[in-house]
């Protein structure tokens, strides 16, 4: 599963790391990261994660998190 980061919609609610904290984190600024890659903005991830990116796309109330359709 790819999951897309928009970091300039992310308004640092948190929510994300709380529903997955193995996936996401924060910069200084508080804006969402990858945690295994800050520096980029897509990622392919394991199924392991797939139900914690899930949640976390379904309440980002910014649409910060993109999961493209296969």
């Amino acid at each position: 599963m790819i999951v897309n980061l928009l970091p300039e919609k992310c308004i640092a609610c948190g929510l994300c790391q709380v529903l997955a904290p193995d996936l996401f984190d924060y910069t200084d600024d508080g804006i969402v990261i990858f945690t295994e890659a800050p520096a980029q903005h897509q990622l392919t991830i394991s199924e392991a994660l797939k139900a914690q990116a899930m949640a976390a796309y379904k309440q980002c109330p910014t649409r910060a998190i993109v999961i493209p359709k296969p």
